[in-house]
């Protein structure tokens, strides 16, 4: 890389937030490593789902990119059932974790989710230090997440107290707002900030969520880089991608 180069990049790293009023941060895979423990409780759903379908394909890593990351959880347990031709009964939202409906296969990998993150949840150095930067300068914070597990995730990353807004999957029940792609929930926590859309910048690890900043008005949409690779991201709509986001400060 040229000295030049290397200064272009460092502006434009700078540029894709200084001038912004407000970061809405993603969750699970840009504060806390969490998204990991999302893609092993997926795994662990559908390949036990799946033992009983032997004429079905089995689960394989790159289901969990191409179908789930960053969906609601129930988008996701459909959209990888509609992958292998797989049409169950919706089930009521409460069902029961034992039962072979979307909300009953939702609900196990709940279960699995919250066993595995109970015994506590360590955030990315990284961005923490861009949280309190940002928070430093002034700027205003939220986290919008898909999951339904957002309070209780950031409450055992101790990040609790650091975010007056949080929108996260229930939330977006409540409010009836569609789920990423769609831009909707970073919308509304633009307006739960009390900000427009364009003074908000987008922090995403998902293809969908990158599509969802890329489909608003966003100041900006910056993309980490925890797995689905720099040039999908660049492709799915960021605006830069970093693989941390400490790459971000001065």
């Amino acid at each position: 890389m040229t000295e030049n180069t290397a200064a272009d990049n460092a502006a434009a790293e700078v540029s894709a937030w200084a001038g912004a009023s407000a970061i809405l941060f993603d969750l699970d895979g840009v504060l806390t490593p969490t998204a990991t423990v999302h893609e092993r409780a997926w795994q662990e759903l559908f390949e036990d789902y799946l033992a009983a379908q032997p004429q079905v394909p089995g689960y394989s890593e790159s289901d969990y990119f191409d179908h789930i990351d960053g969906k609601p959880r129930f988008d996701g347990v459909r959209d990888f059932l509609a992958s292998r031709g797989i049409v169950l009964p919706e089930g009521p939202t409460d069902d029961d974790p034992a039962n072979t409906t979307v909300q009953g296969l939702g609900n196990r990998k709940n279960r699995i989710f919250n066993d595995i993150v109970s015994a506590g949840v360590e955030p990315f150095p990284g961005s923490v230090r861009f949280l309190e930067a940002a928070l430093e300068r002034g700027l205003k914070v939220a986290v919008v997440s898909s999951s339904r597990n957002a309070p209780a995730v950031l409450a055992a990353a101790g990040l609790s107290a650091r975010f007056p807004v949080v929108v996260d999957g229930m939330v977006a029940a409540s409010e009836g707002l569609p789920g990423k792609p769609s831009p909707a929930t970073y919308e509304y926590a633009a307006r739960l900030l009390g900000l427009p859309s364009g003074e908000c910048v987008v922090v995403e690890d998902a293809v969908s969520g990158v599509q969802a900043g890329e489909a608003g008005t966003f100041y900006s949409v910056i993309g980490v880089d925890r797995g689905a690779g720099r040039q999908t991201l660049l492709d799915a709509g960021a605006t830069l991608v970093v693989n941390d986001l400490k790459e971000l400060l001065p």
